[in-house]
């Protein structure tokens, strides 16, 4: 029998089986559940809390990389006005352009380099991120980073924004994620969400081949409506949304495609950024009317605590 909805509890039917990790080639084939009541889809069988995390320590988590191309490349890019001009063109799934002021705590911060750029757009950011390794690297940059389980986070003072930049698809257990950010957040408070789209083009176009499956790290796979309903029943009201489409997560499909069971060749800086510029310069209005027409794929949404 099929594991019941994660948000309604409805009865699940298969909408797509024998899915692989395209990204770390982690082993194993994953299905794709869809709730019959509510649409959302959720990946199965689905990892408990201890292989999760098992899982992040083998494949996912920051483990101290430094002085390769690929690290010394990235951060290059992320630090120079480079990149802040390509995200006005491409579309910024991170946040990384806001400007604003007040307290913001980022979800899953990694080594702090999304906290850098917050500070420099005028927050005050903490981080919150259980890789121990990479969490002592963001403190060295003068951060204060967290490592407990949201639910279980107590800091001094309430956020005026929380940053979940591809963090809730992640959640065993999203309204329950949801609900320690609102306690959180001061009244008023925001939350920034950024995720894959479930019925984006791209999914369609790649299959089981598309990036953002990401199995079994990706444990719900929202779409608009799924999105949108869960942060209403989680005390949420949304004020912003849109979609994109980003070229790195075109290239990155196009890579696992061309070269399926290699994730090493997503961690090419030159093969990458060449797709990256043929899908910005070729593919425009293609990812643009993709965009407009709501199958983009990324979700962008800002909700107000209410």
């Amino acid at each position: 029998m099929a594991e019941p909805c994660l948000l309604c509890g409805g009865a699940t039917r298969p909408s797509l089986a024998r899915v692989r990790d395209t990204r770390f080639a982690s082993p194993g084939e994953w299905t794709i559940l869809r709730c019959e009541s509510c649409g959302l889809e959720q990946t199965t069988p689905r990892p408990t809390g201890l292989e999760l995390k098992q899982l992040y320590e083998t494949y996912y988590n920051y483990g101290g990389e430094s002085g390769t191309a690929y690290t010394g490349w990235r951060e290059k890019l992320l630090m120079s006005p480079l990149y802040r001009w390509f995200l006005r063109i491409d579309g910024d799934v991170s946040f990384h352009t806001e400007r604003g002021s007040g307290r913001l705590l980022d979800v899953g911060c990694n080594e702090g380099r999304g906290l850098v750029l917050y500070r420099a757009n005028g927050f005050k950011p903490e981080g919150l991120e259980l890789n121990s390794r990479a969490a002592e690297v963001a403190r060295r940059r003068g951060f204060m980073v967290y490592e407990s389980d949201i639910e279980a986070l107590q800091p001094s003072l309430p956020f005026e924004r929380v940053v979940l930049s591809n963090v809730l698809e992640h959640a065993l257990d999203p309204r329950k994620m949801l609900g320690a950010i609102r306690r959180l957040l001061v009244p008023g408070g925001e939350v920034w969400i950024s995720l894959p789209n479930a019925r984006s083009t791209l999914r369609t176009l790649f299959g089981r081949g598309w990036i953002n499956w990401h199995v079994p790290f990706h444990i719900v796979h929202f779409d608009r409506d799924t999105l949108g309903r869960t942060l209403v029943e989680s005390g949420f009201e949304v004020v912003e949304e849109r979609q994109v489409t980003p070229a790195l997560w075109v290239a990155l499909s196009v890579i696992a495609a061309i070269f399926p069971g290699k994730p090493r060749m997503q961690r090419q800086p030159l093969l990458v950024l060449m797709l990256m510029g043929l899908a910005r310069l070729l593919l425009f209005p293609a990812l643009w009317a993709m965009n407009r027409a709501g199958t983009g794929d990324c979700l962008v949404v800002k909700a107000r605590r209410s």
